[in-house]
């Protein structure tokens, strides 16, 4: 399922993330996946909240520049390999998985959720749709 993700760029330095999380929790947005990457100077800090829009406003409106992303969440069983079979197919069709992080929590089946970024979003989803029925025998689950 194609969700919305929030990317933030901040200074690496101790309490700025603290600061965005203080934002969001005063105003009861739940913060689900989260990622974070890296520089000596700055950091990237992807997420996926209960509430985008809202998420987008509260931090807009505390003068953050925010991203929006379309990204795919995808529910997978909980068995060594499973990974594979959302990665090979898209690899079998020319695209690129950007990066991948985990969701905090399960989905309806009490599986696993993991959050793709990939560059062709669409395309990546009809992908996954197809081999999901054909590998799993049950469609990509929502968040």
């Amino acid at each position: 399922m194609l969700i919305k993700q929030i990317s933030v760029s901040l200074d690496n330095t101790p309490g700025v993330f603290l600061k965005v999380s203080e934002c969001l929790g005063n105003e009861g947005i739940n913060i689900r996946a989260i990622s974070v990457a890296d520089t000596s100077d700055m950091s990237t800090v992807r997420f996926v909240t209960d509430d985008p829009g809202k998420t987008i406003t509260v931090l807009k409106s505390n003068n953050y520049s925010v991203k929006e992303t379309d990204v795919i969440a995808v529910e997978i069983p909980d068995h060594p390999g499973a990974l594979q079979a959302v990665l090979k197919p898209l690899k079998e069709k020319d695209i690129n998985v950007l990066y991948l992080y985990p969701f905090l929590g399960r989905g309806e089946s009490g599986q696993p959720i993991v959050i793709l970024g990939v560059n062709k979003t669409e395309n990546a989803l009809s992908v996954l749709k197809e081999n999901w029925v054909h590998t799993f025998g049950e469609e990509i689950y929502a968040l």
